[in-house]
């Protein structure tokens, strides 16, 4: 979850700074201004981070909202995808793997 939170927070840092990566592409329905979309990706990555960090602590809490976190992270790379759809299916793969390692994770004593 922590390196997911890094690929948020890359890829927030590059949407603000209105880097010249990202192209715009056909109008879609949930056509955001590219800034918009860099604060929302940010402050999923920095709640990603926080989360990443609680279950390192092994804290109960953090599992349901890591996997809840990494479903929220799929979402919103899914609405990405018109702007980068290489490092959105990227990111939506390591989503997928987070929530499969946080769901069949076996607690050891």
């Amino acid at each position: 979850l922590i390196t997911l939170s890094i690929f948020q927070i890359l890829q927030a840092i590059a949407a603000i700074a209105r880097d010249e990566v990202f192209v715009s592409g056909v109008s879609y329905t949930y056509a955001i201004d590219l800034a918009t979309w860099g604060w929302i990706h940010l402050a999923l990555g920095v709640l990603a981070l926080c989360i990443g960090l609680g279950l390192l602590a092994d804290m109960t809490w953090a599992r349901v909202a890591g996997i809840a976190m990494a479903v929220l992270v799929a979402l919103a790379n899914f609405a990405w995808l018109p702007y980068y759809p290489l490092w959105s299916v990227l990111v939506i793969g390591f989503s997928v793997l987070v929530i499969w390692s946080l769901t069949t994770q076996l607690k050891t004593a």
